[in-house]
């Protein structure tokens, strides 16, 4: 078969028509047909995406105790339905493969990840909070006073080498302790990952 350019646009042109149409077939039912055989046996329970400070609502369908389905909650004013990526990959964030379930340890220049029990990695990180806090305490600062140039000592009671970082992944409730936490141990650096 001879075929000019011409005649394969327009023959693609007609192939296209052809295919939009669905050849007759109703795509639309199938489409809803699969989903609802997808959803059935579901509990539909809204929620809220814990990604952002946004929240947006979310629609989890759950079967036997597993997370089958999310969509957007169209009632939700915030987001009306649509999620943005983050939202949309929450099934991959629980459900992941490659996701750690144990506390990971790198020594210092080794190459190599090893694995600790939570006992083992809370009992690390306590460890090590107190020795940086007793090593960067600051117990004074000098300060100059304004009006009469005068050099004076004054309490500090600080951690400077101790930070606090929120994150998005955690509620109000947990951010407050998390704050209360930062007071205790002396630092005053806490920050929240939504302001950085």
């Amino acid at each position: 078969m001879n075929l000019t350019r011409r005649g394969f646009l327009k023959l693609s042109g007609l192939s296209i028509a052809a295919l939009a149409s669905g050849l007759g077939f109703d795509l639309e039912a199938a489409e809803a047909k699969g989903y609802a055989l997808k959803l059935s046996g579901c509990t539909k329970i809204p929620s809220i995406c814990h990604f952002c400070s946004g929240g947006c609502g979310l629609l989890l369908h759950v079967k036997d105790g597993k997370l089958v389905h999310l969509e957007g909650n169209p009632d939700n004013p915030i987001n009306e339905g649509g999620l943005c990526p983050k939202a949309a990959s929450l099934e991959q964030v629980a459900y992941s493969p490659d996701r750690p379930k144990t506390p990971l340890y790198r020594a210092p220049g080794a190459t190599e990840w090893k694995e600790l029990s939570w006992d083992e990695a809370i009992e690390r990180i306590a460890k090590k909070t107190v020795e940086i806090r007793e090593k960067t305490w600051k117990k004074t600062d000098e300060i100059t006073d304004a009006k009469t140039g005068e050099k004076k000592t004054v309490p500090a009671n600080r951690a400077e080498g101790l930070a606090m970082i929120g994150s998005a992944e955690v509620d109000n409730e947990e951010s407050y302790l998390l704050t209360k936490f930062a007071r205790l141990i002396g630092t005053p650096f806490h920050e929240h990952q939504a302001r950085i």
